[in-house]
């Protein structure tokens, strides 16, 4: 789940590619790890909030998975998270649950407040993607679900790091544009915080 809740411009729009033709021989693409999810996992498809990006970060693979499945580190290099917490031990595995906290700034239908986020790791492959899943609750704000993907990539620049994210509950979805601008605005910040750092690491 990424937050705080912030507004955001607006967002960009993609057009549909047109439609091939029945009689098409081109072979279908590869399908990507982000599209086949973590294991088989994936976001919700049903969610009317969604967002997604990628960016290419020049670090080791170590690095950055490092970064991002030391969970209670994230304070550390995230500014928007103010506190994170395992509840079990050891290596972050399915099944591994943590707490995490982040300020959530008011919007036009939603009070600031402080969001205690519990995420559930669904699925996880070593150096290849991590999803964890759970509620966001806050006063006077509740995201009854926040499904979120990582998928980490080696490429000749270093790791190419794709997140994907949506969220389900009443409040959000009474508002969809400013929730979906806040989920980007959550997403976009969590990508050039893990790069810069892992940059500087590296």
């Amino acid at each position: 789940m990424a937050v705080p809740l912030a507004l955001a411009g607006v967002l960009g729009t993609t057009t549909a590619p047109a439609a091939e033709s029945a009689q098409s021989t081109r072979p279908a693409p590869a399908r990507t790890a982000h599209q086949d999810g973590c294991r088989g996992h994936g976001v919700d498809d049903s969610a009317l909030i969604r967002y997604e990006s990628d960016i290419v970060i020049d670090a080791s693979m170590s690095t950055v998975w490092k970064l991002q499945t030391d969970v209670e580190r994230w304070p550390s290099w995230q500014p928007p998270v103010t506190g994170s917490e395992r509840l079990d031990t050891g290596p972050l595995r399915r099944g591994s649950r943590f707490h995490w906290t982040t300020p959530a700034p008011a919007t036009p239908t939603t009070p600031a407040t402080t969001l205690g986020i519990t995420s559930t790791v669904q699925a996880i492959r070593q150096g290849q993607c991590v999803l964890w899943r759970g509620p966001a609750v806050g006063e006077g704000l509740r995201i009854d679900e926040g499904v979120h993907l990582w998928t980490f990539t080696k490429v000749g620049g270093g790791v190419h790091v794709h997140t994907e994210e949506t969220w389900t509950g009443s409040q959000v979805e009474a508002d969809v544009p400013t929730a979906t601008a806040a989920l980007g605005w959550g997403l976009e910040t969590w990508l050039r915080d893990l790069k810069t750092t892992a940059e500087a690491r590296s």
